[in-house]
């Protein structure tokens, strides 16, 4: 998407290396693989511009050119030892050159001194002239003295040039490394941004004497772009363009502006995340959506013969939001977060969040279970704000049984967690609840009941939750099923086998025929059947782990 920091790019490079290929004898490059060359120029690393440029040039080389290449800095990090004549000065080492550029690392340090000594060493097996050219975005960190050098390889009486190319020096780092090229009569080009290359490329030109240019021919009119519109997008002023993960759901839209300023309602185009795509030239209102971040930009699209880069800053930065249960936890993808901001902004999700969000202040509230907690975040223009929250739970899994043996299946059983303290007025809060076998509760650290209830039959089971930690339940029910059949639609009643000193008998359920059934915990009970008028009872016994089948006929 970015043509013209490459086509500089290769110019300079082309113009370097256009000296050595012309010259007699023979010449190496230098090539800085330090680490430091993932830096930029332009917005392009500037390993990507050498590489770019040394396979331009040297595609076009003569193939009777006698060039090599030695690297530094490029198998291991730490080492001023790390130099290496990749490529040997010979005709035809053009595409070796190039295969070995682009396949090369840059991890290491600058032994920039004994690189160009070696190269040296290996040129004065010959008493031809002998050139080095050293492209090197950082000085020397091993030690040495290139200065020094440059003063001993001339009063060595070798016909001997040394050039050097700094890539984003400052003036004074290019001073440490600028006299390696004067002592030796050489050229130092210092290039720090697009305009500096191009006066990079004058300077060597005059010193590598190039044949006289031919007089351009008239300049072809220009087709159209089949795409002529790139839309470039930056969360702070300066940026650089978000990573590729984030600017993929970034989208804008063109809605054209007519003469008199009014903006047309319907959209002419819509390019999405990197996108190149075509308009006609004219005034439009770009709106830029990228997650929860909006911006609305009057821009110009130039003749269709020309790219335009419409750029737009957001004023946004990224949260990215990761929800734990507990320290050192996985996060949890039940852990829900929910956010509110200015101007109605509001999103939820799940477990994790990387989102774009306009800078300011933010309120942040985030939920496991019972456990809840809330925070502001602050978003800063171009920057990401890691937040891995704990919200801190324990996690309680509750089992009914019927005897001690005996678990309870399904989904019948209604399982709810209280806390353990009361309230002034005697009631405990309730923390959550579910149906059926395996209920799990996430809950902060603290004293609960858990209250297990099915039919008649209901347990409560105090514990204690901890952070990070399992707790498992069982509540015994000691009870067992009873069912029970009457002809119709009788009424059915299990009432307690003695009545109290009141004389009333403590009702445990109802229900209605033809077929009711209960769970009831063990024990005697009497059994009430009404229709019309009439009235039966029937004494039965609830045996905990067992089921109770009766026919009952109509009263």
């Amino acid at each position: 998407m970015r043509a013209s920091p490459v086509l500089c790019a290769a110019l300079i490079a082309q113009s370097l290396l256009s000296a050595p290929a012309s010259a007699e004898g023979k010449s190496i490059i230098v090539l800085d693989a330090s680490g430091s060359m993932w830096g930029q120029i332009d917005g392009r690393a500037k390993l990507e511009i050498a590489r770019e440029a040394l396979g331009t040039v040297l595609a076009g080389m003569s193939a009777e050119t006698e060039i090599g290449l030695m690297a530094y800095g490029h198998r291991e990090k730490g080492s001023c030892e790390d130099i290496e004549l990749v490529v040997p000065p010979a005709a035809g080492t053009a595409q070796a050159i190039t295969d070995a550029a682009n396949s090369m690392q840059f991890l290491g340090k600058t032994p920039l001194t004994e690189a160009v000594r070696r190269a040296a060493s290996e040129l004065k097996s010959t008493e031809e002239k002998a050139t080095v050219i050293l492209i090197t975005d950082g000085i020397e960190t091993c030690e040495a003295d290139p200065c020094a050098l440059g003063a001993e390889l001339e009063a060595s009486g070798v016909d001997f040039t040394a050039h050097v190319v700094g890539f984003g020096l400052t003036e004074e780092e290019g001073k440490a490394v600028a006299c390696l090229a004067e002592n030796t009569g050489g050229k130092y080009i210092q290039a720090g941004d697009a305009g500096q290359l191009v006066e990079a490329l004058k300077t060597t030109v005059a010193v590598a004497e190039p044949d006289p240019e031919p007089v351009p021919e008239p300049e072809p009119v220009a087709a159209p772009l089949e795409n002529n519109v790139d839309p470039i997008l930056y969360l702070a002023e300066g940026g650089p363009e978000p990573e590729e993960r984030v600017l993929q759901d970034a989208h804008f839209d063109f809605f054209p502006i007519a003469a008199d300023g009014t903006v047309s309602d319907e959209v002419a185009l819509t390019v999405y995340g990197a996108r190149l795509d075509h308009l006609p030239a004219g005034k439009y209102l770009m709106v830029t959506d990228l997650h929860k971040a909006h911006a609305e930009t009057e821009v110009v699209i130039g003749p269709e013969t020309e790219l335009s880069q419409p750029t737009v800053v957001l004023d946004a930065g990224i949260m990215n939001l990761t929800l734990r249960p507990s320290a050192g936890a996985e996060p949890d993808p039940n852990a829900s977060w929910e956010l509110r901001g200015a101007n109605d902004l509001y999103d939820i999700g799940y477990e994790k969040a990387y989102l774009v969000l306009p800078s300011g202040e933010h309120a942040l509230a985030v939920k496991l279970g019972a456990a809840e907690m809330s925070q502001s975040v602050v978003i800063e223009p171009g920057k990401v704000t890691d937040l891995d929250l704990v919200i801190g739970v324990g996690l309680a899994v509750v089992e009914a049984y019927y005897t001690d043996t005996m678990m309870v299946e399904g989904g019948e059983h209604f399982v709810e967690i209280l806390a353990a303290k009361k309230d002034i007025d005697g009631n405990r809060k309730s923390m959550g609840y579910t149906y059926g076998a395996g209920a799990d509760f996430d809950l902060p650290a603290g004293d609960y009941v858990a209250v297990v209830s099915l039919g008649a039959a209901k347990v409560e089971v105090p514990f204690t939750a901890k952070v990070g930690e399992r707790v498992d339940l069982v509540a015994h029910l000691n009870a067992g099923v009873a069912q029970f059949t009457t002809p119709s639609d009788d009424f059915i009643e299990v009432l307690a086998a003695k009545p109290d000193i009141n004389g009333n008998r403590v009702s445990f359920g109802y229900g209605y025929g033809p077929v009711w059934q209960t769970t009831l915990p063990a024990g005697d009970y009497m059994l009430k059947v009404e229709k019309a008028d009439k009235t039966s009872e029937t004494p039965i016994t609830i045996v905990a782990g067992e089921r109770l089948e009766l026919t009952i006929p109509t009263p």
